[in-house]
Formats: C-alpha cells, structure tokens, sequence
C-alpha cells in the first residue's frame, strides 16, 4: 500500500490531521484525551468509556472511542446507516451532530477517507471567514 493517502487510516491520523488545521488549539480532557478545537468549539475529540457505547456480547464499554462533528443530521445518517460503515451512534448522542468512530475499526476507512471527515468535521466548527479563508487556500 501506498502512502498517498490510499492506506489504511490509523489513529495517529486523525491527531496529524486534526492538528494541521489552521486555528486549531489542543485541550486535554478527562483521561488526558485529546479535544481539538478551532475558535474554542471542538471538532474531534476521543471519549473515556461510558455506559452508551459498549460491546453488544459482552457489556463491556468501548475505550477506544473517537467523535466526529458533522455538518448536519443529514450527514450524520448518511454515515451511520450503512450498516457496513464503521461510524455509529447511540441515543446519547441523538439530536447532536457528530458520529462515533471506534479506534479498532479506523483501518476500515483509508488515510484519505479520514482526512475529509476530520476536515468537515473542522469546516462545521470553525467561524465562517476561517471556513472562507481554509477553503480558498484549496
């Protein structure tokens, strides 16, 4: 496999990705997880465990959980019902506009895949005149 983009994607992805945004700030949340931030709204940031996101067979709570902010709820269902698309949700997350990612599942979408929901995920939180400004740069 290549390494234009067309490999597999890997968590240090998205924090290479998330961080070569422009704006971006870095917060540390609990269980000194990673929040990305562009004008203090954050985009992409990995969950601690909690009791919505679990294993189906076993109970147990998922520990390897990234979110995605998204544009809209349209987006959102765009990505979470193909049933063979590694993003989901659960009813905690109803009525917000983000979609889950576990990271033992990244390697299902490639490096490329990965960038642009990491950049859309950015695009939805940041001011117009940077969404303006990033976009003309393209």
């Amino acid at each position: 496999m290549t390494e234009d983009g067309s490999r597999p994607a890997r968590v240090e992805d998205v924090h290479e990705i998330a961080e070569s945004m422009p704006h971006v700030t870095v917060e540390w949340g609990t269980g000194e997880n990673p929040v990305y931030q562009v004008g203090g709204k954050s985009f992409v940031f990995f969950r601690n465990p909690r009791p919505d996101a679990f294993d189906p067979a076993t109970g147990e709570r998922y520990t390897d959980v990234i979110v995605f902010w998204v544009e809209s709820e349209d987006d959102k269902l765009a990505m979470v019902q193909d049933e063979s698309s590694p993003f989901f949700t659960t009813p905690h997350f109803d009525g917000h506009r983000s979609v889950l990612l576990r990271a033992s599942r990244i390697g299902e979408i490639t490096r490329d895949e990965l960038a642009e929901v990491v950049q859309d995920a950015w695009l939805s939180r940041a001011s117009a005149r940077r969404r303006a400004a990033w976009l003309a740069s393209r």
